[in-house]
């Protein structure tokens, strides 16, 4: 495997929360180095083929989501569960599962698992941008997705793949001003100053720009939202960023997250997200296929102390999933 160079910036690196994992891959090259005190990353391939997935509407995938289950469900398909979705309509929340280190990931046969049509909570042209947050008190799979751009929403389950709708969590509404707010990933993490133990990060448009907001949730369901932007795209010379994911390490706070021209960035917004220190480029695309210049929506874990990275490689239209791996 070609291992490849650092970038600068300036201050060390991130390790993600949570843990996930995947199996080793067929396929080698380079990824690309993230800021100092991060993994250099080797790309690994593609955790299926999407060719050859039974549902496949649109020919376009975004946003991973892994998630262990073997340590907390008694019975389940796999050790690994893969969450992922088209976005064109009419989208579809899917799932795949693999076996530690052994793979490949298998399609679940009756996807998707959450659709554009819920009846009676909502009829939409498409739903998308799956995250998985394990809810340990409750031991519930919360999933986050949206649908249409406009509304994020939670649906609840005991082993991951039948899902009980919950409520919407999220709407332009919260954020006035705003005329979508998608893309949400939920994390726990405490803030003792705000009674919360859980945050979200998501895409906020308002004024035609696309920045990434957040909110914090005692309980993971309902939720307070702050009006302004957690992270601005024009400091990292963008006018829209996305897919934003929450990084811990030298006891302070990060958010990784892509921009319109297909790179990924790094912003430390510390423990209590009252600070914006832009840090540069975190991983730029590789130039051939899978990424063929564009790398989104980065979701990251460990297992057995290796790191992966998950993101969404490719043009919008035809991106599909791809995976790196620490080295």
């Amino acid at each position: 495997m070609e291992r490849f160079p650092r970038r600068t910036v300036l201050r060390g690196g991130a390790v993600a929360l949570g843990a996930a994992a995947l199996a080793p891959l067929a396929g080698t090259g380079p990824a690309n180095a993230g800021p100092a005190g991060f993994p250099t990353y080797t790309y690994l391939g593609t955790p299926f083929t999407k060719s050859a997935l039974r549902y496949n509407p649109t020919n376009e995938l975004i946003f991973p989501c892994v998630r262990g289950v073997y340590d907390k469900l008694s019975s389940y398909r796999a050790r690994y569960y893969l969450y992922y979705a088209p976005h064109d309509a009419p989208g579809g929340i899917c799932l795949a599962y693999g076996n530690s280190l052994a793979g490949p990931f298998t399609e679940y046969p009756a996807n998707p698992i959450i659709s554009n049509v819920w009846s009676p909570h909502y009829s939409v042209t498409h739903v998308s941008s799956p995250h998985v947050l394990w809810h340990a008190s409750s031991r519930r799979f919360y999933m986050y997705f949206h649908g249409d751009n406009n509304a994020t929403r939670l649906a609840v389950s005991a082993d991951g793949i039948t899902f009980t709708y919950d409520r919407q969590v999220l709407g332009t509404g919260n954020v006035p001003g705003t005329t979508e707010t998608s893309y949400a990933r939920v994390f726990d993490h405490t803030i003792a100053s705000r009674g919360s133990s859980f945050v979200m990060v998501y895409m906020g448009v308002k004024g035609g720009r696309r920045d990434i907001y957040w909110a914090w949730s005692a309980d993971a369901r309902t939720w307070q939202y702050a009006q302004t932007p957690l992270v601005n795209a024009e400091n990292d010379g963008e006018t829209d960023i996305s897919g934003a994911h929450i990084l811990k390490r030298n006891g302070t706070t990060y958010v990784v997250y892509h921009g319109g021209s297909g790179k990924m960035y790094l912003t430390e917004v510390g423990n209590d997200f009252d600070r914006e220190v832009h840090l540069g480029v975190f991983h730029t695309p590789r130039g051939n296929a899978p990424d063929n210049g564009r790398s989104a929506a980065p979701a990251f874990g460990t297992d057995g102390g290796v790191q992966y990275m998950f993101y969404e490689a490719g043009q919008r239209s035809s991106s599909t999933i791809a995976v790196a791996r620490a080295v």
